[in-house]
């Protein structure tokens, strides 16, 4: 079970790293948000991973906050960038 998890954590780490660059790029503030918000759900994903590697189910309660804040995020997000259309 190393092996597969080693491979899915590097491909986190390559994912997360060309979504930085997005973030850091821009060109606009809706391509940053986007991209800070894949960014959480990555690092949730690599959070699951290890939950998954490690067997030690004391870090789902963490897991599932992390998921709710991103999810958060995404809807006031939205919500800033339709109310920003209108104006």
């Amino acid at each position: 079970m190393e092996v597969p998890t080693t491979v899915a954590l590097a491909l986190l780490a390559a994912a997360a790293a060309l979504t930085a660059v997005r973030l850091w790029r821009g060109p606009s503030l809706a391509d940053r948000m986007i991209a800070l918000d894949a960014l959480l759900f990555q690092g949730a994903s690599a959070l699951g991973v290890l939950v998954v590697r490690t067997g030690d189910t004391a870090l789902v309660p963490l897991l599932v906050v992390i998921v709710l804040i991103a999810f958060a995020g995404t809807v006031v997000v939205a919500r800033a960038l339709e109310n920003g259309e209108r104006e």
